[in-house]
């Protein structure tokens, strides 16, 4: 009896059961077939703009002066990272690998743009390669000393190859880094005869560069270029009054010697990389193609070194304000070419370069002069009074004593223990605030930030004493202190942190006012393109808000 009364009730379960899978597969399949919002669409192109020298501190200040698309645009619309650190002892070569690699130079081999070699006891570009053939340069060189892959590698690898990744910047290294190890092409400016070059390592010459070289070439047009100020003085913020009476003017004629190298960090140096860029987006059909594409683009802001001042505050303000409109250009260009929707653009600062031009004796700061050719004689006879005679030091470079490895093996002589009696010699010589051991370093026991100084040094190319240099105190590598005592660089303790902007879509405008280790901004950048990470990259993304 119980069970005929429960016959029907098992029917209609069944039946409920039936209506609901079906409805269930329905929903799947209009899941599967319904066209996909634009925002799923992975981003068909991204452009990253590498600023040398570039200061949250200077966007802020200016704020009011810049258009509406430039820097103004990705405050407004995207992301905002203030200070993106690299930790101690970078310049903007190595700052770079870290931002397209997302590893330190102990890792990815990039310490610094010049390397010292023990054997010749002269330094050399970490990035040359004498296998390679320079076009339209003398120069040979290649990505074989950056030793693992770049966010360039992984967009190329991300499409099988079909993706196209172009690098125009003014330094050569820099450029080289930003292309990659499998970047079509990767061009910079020469610094001899103002040609747009690049190394055979790479295949690719885009029209843009040819026309260049070929037709109205930079040589031929640089003689009619000034840079002068782009506003009334009056308008540039924060301006002491004796600074607002005299404009300046910088010209390049063909009888300075350097005038490709003053070009290569002036404001119009920048607008020439821009023009070429904004060439490469209409004329390469950039992000346009079904596939993802990068453009990688490199600038200058750092205090203009070509001037007769040291006070350059205009020349810098000015500089920003003409990068503003440059690169609301590209932005503009990505509208109209694959548009914002299909795009993600970035802009990364890197560290300006430390030295600068001495203050006026009538300011009467604190300063002296540091020989590293004196220190070396004087620390090579002390050592020879403890271990007989030799060459026991073999040079100094970017800081660093380099000790004859060699000679001490000949003579079985304990490495550390040297190094220890030179470091003892060294601290008490004038001007010398610190100095740190090769093996203090490695053991992070040196320093104001030890992890991050060892993370930062690549045992191959670090010397053995890491000599710290009172502020203020010049660096004199001349036999003669008196010879071109003007130029010598003046040692400036600064953060060694820059902002960092990202536009891109489906995220959401925020700052970020934490600081952000530099290693997170290529897996960052990777997960908004949704490939994968550059392989030595070991630091997670930002996380970043999506948009509601």
């Amino acid at each position: 009896m119980s069970a005929r009364k429960s016959h029907p009730i098992s029917t209609r379960l069944a039946s409920v059961l039936v209506v609901s899978l079906a409805t269930m597969g329905i929903l799947a399949h209009a899941q599967q077939t319904a066209p996909r919002p634009a925002t799923a669409q992975r981003p068909q192109l991204v452009v990253g703009i590498f600023v040398e020298g570039l200061s949250a501190d200077y966007i802020n200040l200016l704020r009011d002066n810049f258009g509406k698309d430039g820097f103004n645009r990705f405050i407004r619309d995207g992301v905002s990272i203030e200070n993106v650190d690299f930790g101690p002892g970078i310049d903007a070569t190595a700052a770079t690998a870290m931002l397209m690699t997302g590893a330190a130079p102990g890792v990815n081999g990039i310490p610094a743009a010049r390397v010292w070699d023990n054997n010749t006891k002269s330094d050399y570009p970490i990035l040359l390669d004498p296998a390679k053939i320079g076009n339209f340069t003398d120069e040979t060189f290649s990505p074989g000393a950056l030793k693992v892959s770049t966010v360039s590698d992984e967009v190329r690898i991300s499409d099988g190859g079909l993706g196209l990744v172009h690098s125009v910047a003014p330094d050569a290294q820099v450029a080289i880094i930003l292309a990659g190890h499998a970047g079509n092409s990767g061009f910079w400016l020469n610094d001899t005869n103002g040609k747009w070059c690049t190394s055979t390592f790479y295949r690719d010459v885009p029209a843009a560069i040819a026309k260049r070289n070929y037709g109205v070439t930079l040589a031929s047009r640089l003689d009619t270029l000034a840079w002068t100020p782009s506003m009334a003085l009056d308008r540039y913020p924060d301006l002491p009054d004796y600074k607002k009476l005299y404009p300046f003017r910088h010209t390049f004629p063909a009888r300075e010697t350097d005038r490709f190298k003053a070009f290569k960090t002036s404001a119009p140096g920048n607008r020439e990389v821009a023009a070429i860029g904004l060439d490469y987006i209409t004329s390469l059909k950039l992000g346009t193609r079904g596939v993802t594409d990068m453009l990688n683009l490199g600038f200058n802001v750092s205090p203009y070194q070509y001037g007769r001042e040291a006070d350059n505050r205009i020349e810098t303000m000015d500089a920003y304000l003409r990068l503003d409109s440059d690169i609301a250009h590209i932005v503009r260009a990505v509208e109209k070419g694959p548009g914002m929707a299909n795009s993600v653009i970035f802009i990364a600062g890197t560290p300006a370069p430390t030295g600068g031009k001495r203050d006026e004796e009538r300011w009467n700061i604190p300063s002296g002069q540091f020989s590293p050719r004196k220190a070396t004689s004087l620390l090579n006879m002390y050592l020879m009074a403890i271990h007989g005679n030799g060459d026991y030091v073999s040079g100094y470079h970017n800081g660093y004593f380099f000790l004859n490895r060699k000679l001490l093996k000949d003579r079985n002589i304990d490495e550390s223990s040297i190094r220890r009696e030179a470091a003892d010699f060294l601290a008490r010589m004038s001007g010398v605030s610190a100095v740190y051991t090769l093996d203090d370093i490695m053991a992070r026991r040196a320093g104001d930030e030890p992890l991050a100084l060892q993370r930062n040094t690549s045992p191959v190319h670090a010397g053995d004493l890491l000599v710290m240099v009172n502020p203020g105190w010049e660096i004199s590598d001349s036999a003669d202190d008196e010879v071109n005592k003007t130029q010598n660089p003046v040692v400036r303790c600064v953060a060694t942190t820059s902002p960092v902007y990202i536009l891109a879509p489906a995220v959401s405008t925020q700052s970020i006012d934490s600081t952000v280790d530099a290693r997170a901004i290529a897996p960052t950048v990777t997960r908004l393109l949704r490939i994968r990470s550059p392989n030595a990259a070991s630091v997670p993304p930002i996380r970043l808000s999506a948009v509601r």
